[in-house]
């Protein structure tokens, strides 16, 4: 399982023109998901991105959590060429990517679980083409893999 985390000031996700989902001051996380991820995998994640201390505290440390963050919320995409390899040749090959059979569930899974931490989440639409806008705050960003 991968993550690209993104701390941001706005950011929103579109499909066809409409808004799927749209928040304020979190984490725009792009989520991709490879064939032998499981669930263990994703509860540790979850966990792991809603506490992280990426935020500033009155001294301008990251020392803050998502939760400790006024509106903090989470934008959840799906993106399976977080798993793209273009080590050989021109075009990447993305047959480490899981294939929707695999990805959907594991990526429901982990909506589910950071929805369960009390956090807003807003998510695209699993295979979607999707337009995403964001603003960063920093920048400040991750690559988080399990």
């Amino acid at each position: 399982m991968r993550v690209l985390l993104q701390r941001v000031s706005r950011a929103q996700v579109r499909i066809d023109g409409r808004v799927a989902g749209s928040i304020g001051a979190g984490f725009c996380l792009l989520v991709g998901f490879t064939h032998g991820d499981t669930d263990e995998q994703v509860t540790w994640m979850a966990d792991k991105v809603i506490g992280l201390r990426l935020f500033a505290d009155q001294d301008g440390k990251m020392n803050r959590a998502l939760s400790e963050v006024d509106g903090g919320a989470l934008l959840v995409v799906s993106q399976f060429t977080l798993y793209g390899d273009a080590r050989k040749g021109r075009r990447p090959s993305f047959v480490e990517a899981a294939r929707p059979d695999v990805a959907v569930p594991l990526y429901e899974r982990f909506v589910a679980q950071l929805r369960a931490s009390g956090v807003r989440v807003e998510t695209g639409e699993f295979g979607a083409v999707m337009e995403v806008d964001l603003v960063n705050d920093g920048p400040v960003t991750l690559w988080l893999e399990r």
